[in-house]
């Protein structure tokens, strides 16, 4: 069986991935399982830019095809923000709770209608040996997905499930995406839609 490594040192988005991967056809690997301590800087202006970015250094540093994504929350009363900054919203000393109040902070005396909110995600498939200096050949190309979850910003962190923003994430106006089941988010959410796009693919090679 061919192996397919998840580029993430996430633990939160390895479980997610593992999930939507199982029974893809490649055996699926991780980078401790490949043993490999890398950490790549996002330095790209898109989403796109940056998945490329970890799925190529990923896929050259350990010789098998990668899977990575980027993803961020974009709220609409803050222009977008923090969008592709999300991780790194309020700077590298805040941890995922830390972010996530500051968040409620930027939005506090701000109404409900005004709260709308949305979760996009882009995945990318690098095969080993592919060169941002080089054009690659056609079949070597990164190949990219995309979903988009619409949504809103609650008044209060809810749930204990999911990981990043998902407390405060509404997705029918009642529950956060932290108080869905793992079975339920992975339907509807955004990296759910970008991994089942990229899933279609990496069955299609094995046709």
């Amino acid at each position: 069986m061919p192996r397919l490594l998840i580029a993430t040192n996430n633990p939160g988005k390895v479980r997610e991935l593992r999930r939507l991967l199982d029974g893809c056809g490649f055996e699926l690997v991780t980078p401790n399982e490949a043993g490999l301590a890398l950490d790549v800087e996002e330095t790209g202006m898109t989403y796109e830019e940056n998945a490329v970015l970890k799925a190529r250094a990923f896929a050259n540093a350990s010789g098998i095809l990668a899977l990575a994504d980027d993803s961020g929350i974009e709220v609409d009363a803050l222009d977008g923000a923090p969008g592709l900054f999300s991780a790194r919203f309020g700077g590298p000393g805040l941890d995922d709770e830390a972010r996530t109040a500051l968040l409620l902070e930027r939005l506090s005396g701000v109404p409900a209608p005004r709260r709308t909110a949305r979760y996009r995600a882009v995945v990318a498939l690098v095969a080993p040996g592919s060169s941002a200096a080089s054009p690659a050949a056609p079949a070597a190309a990164p190949q990219l997905f995309e979903g988009v979850q619409e949504g809103s910003i609650a008044d209060a962190p809810r749930g204990t499930g999911g990981f990043g923003y998902d407390p405060v994430f509404l997705v029918d106006g009642d529950r956060t995406q932290a108080e869905l089941g793992a079975a339920e988010k992975d339907a509807i959410s955004h990296r759910g839609k970008a991994v089942r796009a990229a899933r279609s693919y990496l069955e299609s090679l094995g046709a």
